[in-house]
């Protein structure tokens, strides 16, 4: 009969982790902006009803446990299901609304682009028990995808 501990920990992921929001994050770039919106409110690749901005595409290439290439469908953040945003199409209440969120918490120095990233990244290192999906420690996204999103939440949405 199998270990039921050892399947239970090879589910487990890492403890909460700290990030840094790197240098090379530019959060006025359009491009990133972009990118981050697209990942803001698809959930998928293949679920997208638009083409992605340059710099994401909708499969990714991955290799399996043989080595083989294959082809998958890109997982996106889906942001918008928790979290209402402003010009969001059925914006979520689970988590908090982001709408206004530049105004409300980055010009007011109650949080910085910083707290953002690391929210994003891993919200568990100030909540333990968020239901907050971990994107940089399981690397569900890579960091690139994180200044992207960070770039979006932190936007001025009015000079839209």
């Amino acid at each position: 009969m199998a270990d039921a501990s050892k399947i239970i920990e090879a589910d487990l992921f890492a403890g909460p982790t700290k990030y840094t929001m790197p240098k090379s994050c530019d959060l006025t770039d359009k491009g990133a902006i972009a990118r981050g919106e697209y990942i803001y409110h698809n959930l998928n690749g293949e679920q997208a009803t638009d083409n992605p901005p340059a710099g994401l595409a909708k499969f990714i290439e991955k290799k399996d446990k043989d080595g083989k290439v294959k082809k998958e469908v890109k997982q996106y953040g889906n942001c918008v299901a928790c979290h209402d945003i402003e010009g969001a199409k059925g914006g979520g209440n689970i988590g908090p609304s982001l709408t206004g969120y530049k105004a409300l918490f980055l010009d007011t120095n109650v949080r910085d682009n910083q707290f953002v990233y690391q929210k994003i990244a891993d919200p568990r290192v100030d909540n333990n028990n968020t239901h907050m999906t971990v994107n940089l420690t399981t690397k569900l996204m890579s960091e690139q995808e994180i200044c992207d999103l960070t770039a979006y939440v932190v936007a001025d949405k009015s000079k839209k």
